[in-house]
């Protein structure tokens, strides 16, 4: 009972090290969509590398990035969704890159900075697809009356409302898995080594 009880109490540690797949090594039904990453971001991140392990997870994540961008959510909403759901599972790497997409997106410092410390954002907008997706985190779905109608108030619809939830949903999956292999912020995407990145 005892040697249980220590194991319980030790530190997790991965069992096995997840491969950073490159297009020769990765299963092949993940080549194709290392190959369309590359085309996109001009690299192949670590991350997306780690998760060529399982082309499942990675079409699946591909496919939901895709529906996500296509919500009628804004760009700025859906990445407020986004960095919510990032900075609340502590994915430094999805951190980092959809800072990135903000800056790309106008977005101003203060914006990125508070979203990225879980602060309130001065944009009252902005602020309740905030609270609403911290709402459906907490609540796993079943907000109250009074949350939705805080947000409906604010312009958004019950379709945002479900999108959020499907924003919620894509990047739980990636942040979960990021996590699980330890991928590492690549130089491309971290600001204080990248002076084209800071300032994009």
């Amino acid at each position: 009972m005892l040697s249980i009880l220590n194991s319980r109490e030790a530190p997790v540690r991965a069992s096995a090290t997840f491969v950073d797949h490159t297009p020769d090594t990765a299963p092949p039904d993940s080549r194709r969509a290392i190959e369309a990453t590359v085309r996109h971001l001009g690299f192949l991140p670590s991350a997306v590398a780690r998760l060529a392990d399982s082309p499942q997870l990675l079409e699946g994540f591909q496919k939901l990035t895709a529906l996500f961008d296509g919500t009628t959510l804004d760009p700025v909403a859906r990445e407020v969704v986004v960095m919510t759901v990032v900075t609340r599972n502590e994915c430094h790497i999805c951190v980092a890159m959809h800072s990135g997409r903000l800056r790309k997106l106008g977005a101003e410092g203060e914006l990125i900075a508070a979203l990225s410390e879980r602060r309130a954002v001065a944009d009252q907008q902005l602020e309740a697809v905030r609270q609403f997706t911290l709402a459906v985190l907490d609540t796993a779905g079943a907000v109250d009356d009074a949350t939705l109608d805080a947000f409906l108030a604010h312009g958004y619809t019950t379709r945002n409302a479900l999108e959020v939830v499907l924003g919620i949903g894509t990047y739980t999956l990636s942040t979960l898995a990021n996590r699980l292999t330890r991928a590492p912020l690549d130089p491309q995407l971290d600001p204080q080594l990248d002076p084209q990145l800071a300032s994009s």
